[in-house]
């Protein structure tokens, strides 16, 4: 059931390399690089509180409280769950006219490391609710003001998170560059080994720690959570209790719906996952809490044995609605919003969940599966040194173009952003700008909720 990809424009990647490169100049005349750098917020901005209460409006009511008590800790958790703000944002500070496929929300929690279906341990994005066609530098402004507002908020200081923007943004660019010269067959190739990435930047962990991380990273799968999610009741594992974080479905109408979704589901996987899944059973449903923007969302686990009770899968089952982009970038060209999350992956991804799907479910809502836990690691930013933190940047922005050079053409990007370090020194100053946003965003944000206008669960 694979699809046609987003990016329907023939003209992308085409014509000899002069011609595409001369489109990429030609975008300085549509956008040109001073004005990256610029953010001041239009006279008729809306409320970023009222951005958010509408977003809120499709969400479980019950969870919200738990989605802003996450967003209300810092600045930086407050960035994570409001994407639907900077979208915004970013649509008024202009467009290249230079398309790729977007992540839509890549700030630097959603790049870490996975395991393919070889078992090797990669570094990439890996979070794509709000992926969608739109202009390559709307991702690439989120990741560096995400580095400054971490940088704020971590204690790393000023210094370091400009720093580690410009150098996101200098990875960007020279990564862009060194693909734009590139096979096409050498750029879909093309993967960031963990070893390799972290050895690259070795200002992010120490060695000796590297290795321990990547051990426990390797553990990190269905088996290793099973204590955590998971009791024996009456001789029969089930999932534990813990509302309103992890709520089970007792209902047996519940069971029952859950295993239509998962066969309409099967048939979105290639041929061998389709052998592979129906040796799995499903033994229970369970809603679950995750992240920060997500919260609300209908996020389901499902738990699954194959040949005996310790042989188990997790799945994530979760809902997708529209990307925040499709406003200001145009509405996706798949009316399955599960699908449009899946396609997106593929396409950016150098290798992507062999369980990754997607599906509808009750009441007309989509939603995209894949494992819940599948040796996935991410960075502790909080725990980086001022070093690690440009070094982080450095290889998310590496990420980033490769990712971007999969969907869109890096021969033309490249030719926009030129060999000067003006992207560079340009998106810095938009780090910077818009941080000192997303902190004035933030004490509304905190204002609304002290005053009870947005209602808080604490957590423990």
């Amino acid at each position: 059931m694979a699809g046609p990809p987003e990016l329907t424009d023939a003209s992308v990647g085409r014509g000899t390399v002069e011609e595409r490169a001369a489109l990429g100049r030609a975008a300085r005349q549509a956008r040109a690089r001073s004005t990256l750098g610029h953010w001041s917020p239009p006279a008729d901005r809306p409320d970023a509180v009222d951005l958010l209460v509408a977003q809120g409006r499709s969400r479980l009511p019950e969870l919200l409280p738990v989605r802003y008590g996450r967003m209300s800790v810092s600045p930086f958790t407050y960035l994570r769950g409001s994407p639907v703000v900077m979208a915004n944002d970013l649509a008024a500070t202009g467009d290249s006219g230079l398309r790729t496929q977007l992540c839509g929300d890549a700030h630097l929690s959603n790049f870490g490391a996975f395991g393919t279906a070889e078992r090797r341990l990669v570094f990439d994005l890996n979070d794509f609710d709000e992926t969608l066609p739109g202009p390559f530098e709307w991702d690439v402004q989120r990741l560096c003001v995400s580095l400054l507002v971490a940088a704020r908020t971590s204690g790393q200081g000023e210094d370091a998170g400009r720093d580690a923007a410009t150098a996101a943004a200098r990875s960007y660019r020279d990564h862009i560059g060194r693909l734009a010269e590139r096979t096409e067959l050498e750029v879909w190739y093309e993967q960031i080994e963990l070893t390799d990435a972290m050895t690259d930047y070795a200002g992010i962990v120490p060695p000796e720690q590297l290795a321990r991380n990547i051990e426990k990273t390797r553990h990190r799968t269905s088996t290793q959570v099973l204590g955590k999610l998971t009791e024996v009741v009456d001789g029969q594992r089930r999932i534990r209790h813990d509302p309103p974080l992890l709520v089970p479905f007792d209902d047996p109408s519940w069971f029952e719906m859950g295993q239509r979704v998962l066969d309409d589901y099967t048939t979105t996987l290639d041929g061998s996952r389709q052998v592979l899944l129906p040796r799995y059973h499903l033994v229970e449903f369970a809603l679950k809490v995750v992240g920060v923007g997500s919260v609300a969302t209908r996020c389901l686990i499902a738990l699954l044995t194959g040949r005996d009770a310790d042989d188990v899968l997790f799945l994530q089952v979760k809902e997708a609605e529209a990307s925040v982009l499709a406003p200001h970038a145009g509405a996706s060209g798949f009316t399955h919003h599960g699908q449009r999350v899946v396609e997106g992956q593929r396409l950016m991804q150098a290798a992507s969940d062999p369980f990754l799907g997607w599906t509808a479910g009750p009441f007309g809502r989509h939603y995209y599966v894949r494992q819940l836990r599948d040796m996935k690691g991410t960075v502790d930013v909080d725990g980086l040194p001022p070093a690690g933190l440009v070094a982080y940047g450095e290889l998310c922005g590496r990420v980033l173009a490769r990712a971007h050079a999969r969907a869109g053409d890096p021969v033309a990007i490249h030719a926009y952003l030129g060999g000067s370090d003006r992207f560079d020194t340009e998106l810095s100053r938009f780090a910077v700008a818009y941080a000192d946003q997303t902190e004035r965003d933030f004490e509304r944000f905190a204002g609304a909720v002290r005053s009870g206008e947005l209602p808080v669960l604490e957590e423990q």
